[in-house]
C-alpha cells in the first residue's frame, strides 16, 4: 500500500466509485469520506472497520457488486491510504491537516463547499459513543454540526457573507481541537 496523500487523480477515481455504487444513504464523494474518516479517527471510542465500512454504502444491504476484484482492491487500498494519511496529519503533523472541502463555481466565482465534509463528519460522530465528549468540546462539535446537519440550514441562511465565511474558517480548528483534546479526557 502506498503512503501519503492521495493524488488528484486518485481522489477523482474515489469520487467516481462512490457515485457509481452510491445511493441516497451512502457517502457520495471523497470530501464526505474525508469528513467521516476524520471523525472516526477523532472519536472518544474506537470504531472498527466492520462498523464504518458498510456505512460508506448506506448499509450492508447496499454493498457494491464490484465489476472486478481489481476495482474492489484499488478502492480498499485507496481508502486505507487516505485514512492513514489523515491519521498521520492529525497525530503527527496537525499544521498540515486540511479538511478535503469541495469547490463550486457560480457565475465565474469559486466557492468553498463544506457541507459534504461536515455531513461525513457527523456520520462518523453517529458511529461512536460521543456522549462522553467533554463539555468544553461541545462548541467545537457544534461548529461542524452547523454545516453538517440539515436542521441548521435555516440558521445558516440568516448569516451575512462574513459570518458564513467565519463559520467555514472555524471548521478546521474545531476538527483539530476535537481530535487533540479527546486524548486528554
Amino acid at each position: 500500500m502506498q503512503q501519503g496523500p492521495l493524488t488528484e487523480e486518485e481522489l477523482e477515481w474515489l469520487d467516481d466509485i462512490l457515485t457509481k455504487y452510491g445511493n441516497d444513504e451512502s457517502v457520495l464523494d471523497a470530501s464526505e469520506l474525508d469528513g467521516l474518516f476524520t471523525a472516526i479517527l477523532s472519536g472518544p471510542t474506537l470504531v472498527e472497520p466492520q462498523v464504518w465500512l458498510p456505512l460508506i454504502w448506506g448499509g450492508e444491504e447496499h454493498d457494491p457488486d464490484w465489476e472486478t476484484e481489481e476495482e474492489f482492491e484499488r478502492f480498499m487500498d485507496l481508502i486505507a491510504q487516505h485514512m492513514n494519511d489523515i491519521a498521520d496529519r492529525l497525530n503527527e503533523y496537525p499544521d498540515q491537516f486540511e479538511p478535503l472541502f469541495g469547490t463550486r463555481e457560480v457565475e465565474g466565482q469559486e466557492f468553498t463547499v463544506v457541507e459534504e465534509w461536515c455531513f461525513g463528519y457527523m456520520k462518523g460522530v453517529a458511529l461512536g459513543d460521543w456522549s462522553r465528549l467533554h463539555p468544553s468540546l461541545h462548541p467545537a462539535l457544534q461548529v461542524i454540526a452547523l454545516h453538517g446537519k440539515e436542521e441548521h440550514f435555516a440558521e445558516l441562511d440568516t448569516f451575512s457573507p462574513d459570518e458564513y465565511e467565519q463559520s467555514i474558517a472555524a471548521i478546521r480548528p474545531a476538527a483539530l481541537s476535537l481530535h487533540q483534546k479527546r486524548q486528554l479526557h
